[in-house]
């Protein structure tokens, strides 16, 4: 009997993390589209591209690196190019390979959405929780991605 209710307790929390974590996504994304025309997957793209600047990233390493598979990097990324924001570039090491690139105007957006992300963040739940609790909730988060 306790299996069945544990095993319920499980699917009832995972679901309403996962609804959870959807939820939040589309309010990032909702505020990033009505201020800065892109999406929140876009943002993370160009973050984690950020700390890259001029060197580039292949793209199945950039996929790895914000969650996504290597095929939707690359259709997410062909609107980031053709606004400016990203360009690509052929590895040295391998021609096959191309490196994606944040250009100076896909910095200057990231920066500009950082700014509307943090507006948004202060207004999230998370803000009422002391540090010990903020804490412990992230070493919660990190159990589970490790698990």
């Amino acid at each position: 009997m306790s299996d069945v209710n544990t095993e319920q307790r499980t699917e009832t929390t995972v679901l309403q993390f996962l609804e959870t974590a959807a939820y939040l996504e589309r309010r990032l994304d909702r505020a990033l589209s009505a201020t800065r025309g892109i999406s929140f997957s876009e943002y993370r793209l160009l973050s984690a591209l950020s700390g890259l600047t001029g060197k580039g990233i292949p793209r199945i390493d950039l996929a790895n690196a914000v969650g996504l598979t290597a095929s939707a990097v690359t259709r997410a990324l062909k609107p980031l190019e053709k606004i400016g924001l990203v360009t690509t570039q052929k590895s040295d090491r391998d021609a096959r390979q191309s490196l994606a690139v944040i250009t100076p105007a896909g910095l200057e957006l990231l920066d500009d959405a950082q700014g509307v992300l943090h507006d948004l963040f202060k207004q999230l739940f998370i803000n009422t929780l002391n540090a010990d609790q903020i804490a412990e909730f992230q070493q919660r988060l990190a159990e589970i991605k490790h698990a």
